[in-house]
C-alpha cells in the first residue's frame, strides 16, 4: 500500500491525472485480465484522456459563469405571441459559432431571451468551445474597474473567448465610456468570433442605453452585420407563473 501510494505520487508528478487515483483498481483490472504492455498502454491512455475530457468540461462550465437554467425541453414555445422557433433551433445546432455569426434576441422582460442564450452557451461548451456568458452590466463593470493594462488583458480574453454572450442589454444606461468600451469588444470581434446579445430594447432605442455615445452607429452596424436577429414579443412568462402560483395558494385557503 505504502509502495502504491509512492508510485501514485510519482504518477502526479510526470502530468498523470486518472490514474493515481485509481491504481489499485488498475493495476488489479491489469492483473486479472492479463492485459499485454500495449493493452495496458491503450488503456492507461483511454482513461487518462476521458479524465482529461471531463476536467476541461468541468473547468470550461465553471469560467462560462452560465450558472443554472432551464434546459430547453422547458421552453413553452406557445407562450410568446411571435417567436421565430426555425431561427432558435438552427442557433442550437450551434452553426452560427463556425461562420462567426452573431445572434440578436430582441424583446421584452419574461419571454425567455436568456434561458435560449444560456442553453446556447452551455451547448458550445458541451461541443468544446470557451464559452463567456455575462450581463452587460456586469462586462462593463469588471472592464471599467481595471487599470489600462488590466483592461488590455480583459478585453483580450473577451475577444479571444470561442462564444462570448453578453445578457441584458439595455437594462442599465450606461455613460459614453462604457459604449467605447462595448464597441472595442465588439469590433476585435467582428467578422472572427461570434457573440450572442440579449436586450429588451430595439436598435433604434440604443441611444437611450447609450446616451451621447459617438462610436454607437459603428458598434450597431458591426453588431449586425452579420447577425441573425430575431424578436420575442408577447407578456411576461415569468408574471404569467406568479399569477398562477398566486391563484393555486388561494384556492388552498
Amino acid at each position: 500500500m505504502k509502495m502504491n501510494h509512492s508510485l501514485s505520487e510519482q504518477l502526479r508528478q510526470i502530468g498523470l491525472c486518472a490514474l493515481p487515483a485509481q491504481l489499485d483498481d488498475f493495476v488489479a483490472r491489469a492483473t486479472k485480465a492479463r492485459w499485454s504492455p500495449y493493452q495496458l498502454l491503450e488503456e492507461l491512455s483511454r482513461a487518462e484522456t476521458a479524465e482529461r475530457s471531463r476536467r476541461s468540461l468541468e473547468r470550461r462550465l465553471r469560467l462560462s459563469g452560465i450558472k443554472s437554467f432551464k434546459p430547453m425541453a422547458d421552453f413553452d414555445w406557445s407562450w410568446p405571441t411571435q417567436v421565430e422557433r426555425n431561427v432558435i433551433e438552427r442557433a442550437l445546432t450551434l452553426d452560427f459559432l463556425s461562420e462567426a455569426r452573431n445572434l440578436v434576441l430582441i424583446g421584452s422582460n419574461g419571454l425567455g431571451k436568456t434561458m435560449i442564450a444560456q442553453n446556447l452557451c452551455h451547448q458550445a461548451v458541451l461541443a468544446g468551445y470557451s464559452v463567456s456568458f455575462r450581463s452587460a452590466a456586469a462586462l462593463l463593470e469588471d472592464l471599467q474597474r481595471q487599470t489600462p493594462e488590466g483592461r488590455r488583458r480583459k478585453i483580450r480574453s473577451y475577444t479571444n473567448v470561442g462564444l462570448l454572450c453578453l445578457d441584458e442589454v439595455g437594462y442599465l444606461a450606461f455613460d459614453d465610456k462604457a459604449a467605447d468600451l462595448l464597441y472595442e469588444v465588439i469590433n476585435r470581434r467582428y467578422e472572427r468570433k461570434p457573440l450572442v446579445v440579449t436586450t429588451n430594447k430595439a436598435f433604434q432605442e440604443w441611444n437611450e442605453v447609450f446616451p451621447n455615445a459617438t462610436c454607437l452607429g459603428t458598434l450597431l452596424d458591426r453588431l449586425v452585420h452579420h447577425a441573425d436577429v430575431t424578436v420575442l414579443e408577447g407578456k411576461s412568462y415569468r408574471l404569467r407563473e406568479s399569477e398562477m402560483e398566486t391563484a393555486a395558494r388561494r384556492k388552498k385557503r
